[in-house]
């Protein structure tokens, strides 16, 4: 049987959304001891989030996948995935949000918190007036659609 809706699919971790309140960027995390070097776990993840890319009825414009090593962003046409646009160290941008990250096992649920306060750094500059990772982001395009967005867990 094939998903109808998007109610019938796995759905990301959390969502990223530009300052209308669209959809911009789906992410999936992983963390402690999981992550997406194992090439199957990062498979049926992308797969996952393909489903949902296509159920949607709007253009997601970024997808991106968190582990403890590495953030990796991709690019959504409306038909295909790139390969990562974008790959960054995961411990060189979230350890401003938490200093002993490198110590630490850092959880899926923590670790998406984490990534939430970077993309809400990038948004708002609460934490920092450039946040890791700035013109990376902003070099993609992606930087111009979080601005003063949120995120949303799903």
């Amino acid at each position: 049987m094939q998903a109808i809706n998007v109610e019938e699919i796995d759905h990301p971790d959390f969502v990223a959304l530009d300052k209308d309140g669209k959809i911009v960027l789906i992410a999936e995390v992983q963390g402690f001891p999981f992550t997406f070097q194992e090439p199957k776990t990062k498979k049926y993840a992308i797969l996952r989030l393909i489903d949902y890319l296509r159920t949607t009825k709007t253009l997601i414009p970024f997808v991106m996948l968190v582990d403890v090593e590495n953030i990796q962003i991709f690019q959504w046409d409306g038909n295909d995935l790139s390969a990562p646009i974008l790959r960054l160290n995961t411990v060189d941008v979230l350890s401003q949000y938490e200093t002993e990250f490198p110590n630490k096992k850092i959880f899926s649920l923590y670790l998406t918190g984490l990534t939430e306060a970077w993309l809400r750094d990038l948004a708002y500059h609460w934490k920092s007036n450039i946040a890791p990772a700035s013109q990376e982001i902003a070099d993609i395009g992606l930087l111009q659609l979080l601005e003063a967005g949120t995120t949303q867990i799903y």
